[in-house]
């Protein structure tokens, strides 16, 4: 499977989505309770935050390996969380440990300068994690969890890089095709077109 998902096509272009990010759905909690969990300075917390709003005032306050600006809305039964230029919910247990507490958590993660991620994360335990370039190199609890959606979205868990000598095509807007799968929610322009509640997060 070669081809980019169809209704994946449209994020090459966004520029909101740079070289590092994080997109990531939590079940059940409000935008406000996410941010408070995931610690941000409160005092900060604005309402009606565009995606490009958080693009720019990430960099402006960019942290020095995270984002300096996150934001998070509402969609059906989730909350959206966008970290440009960041990647704690997706790999870091001191940050998904609280986000999740309670709670179920899928998580997507652009890193031109380490490794992108796809997570499943619930009540502060990873269930699966891997680079959706190497779909095969899985960890968690329960690392065969969505072996069927793998498949389906063209994230094959057996391609092993090394024997098929080729990359996987297109593997982050197959990660998000597997989000979909998963969350029931489609993460599209429309979604990037919302308002967000922004905000700091603390220094650590």
């Amino acid at each position: 499977m070669t081809e980019c998902p169809e209704e994946f096509r449209w994020l090459s272009g966004r520029e909101e989505l740079r070289e590092i990010y994080c997109v990531s759905f939590v079940r059940g909690l409000s935008p406000a309770e996410v941010l408070r969990r995931f610690g941000v300075d409160e005092s900060t917390m604005e309402e009606g935050v565009t995606a490009e709003d958080l693009d720019e005032r990430s960099v402006e306050s960019m942290r020095a390996d995270s984002a300096g600006y996150i934001g998070a809305a509402k969609v059906g039964d989730w909350t959206l969380v966008i970290e440009p230029g960041g990647w704690k919910i997706a790999v870091d247990s001191d940050m998904y440990g609280p986000v999740s507490q309670g709670t179920e958590v899928v998580s997507v993660c652009r890193h031109d300068y380490a490794s992108d991620s796809f997570a499943y994360i619930v009540d502060g335990e990873s269930v699966v994690h891997f680079d959706p370039m190497r779909p095969d190199d899985r960890s968690g609890s329960d690392p065969d969890r969505f072996i069927k959606e793998m498949r389906e979205v063209g994230l094959n868990p057996e391609h092993d890089i090394d024997i098929a000598n080729a990359f996987i095509d297109f593997p982050m807007e197959r990660s998000f095709a597997l989000a979909t799968r998963i969350t029931g929610i489609p993460f599209s322009p429309e979604t990037l077109d919302l308002r967000f509640l922004g905000a700091e997060p603390l220094e650590n």
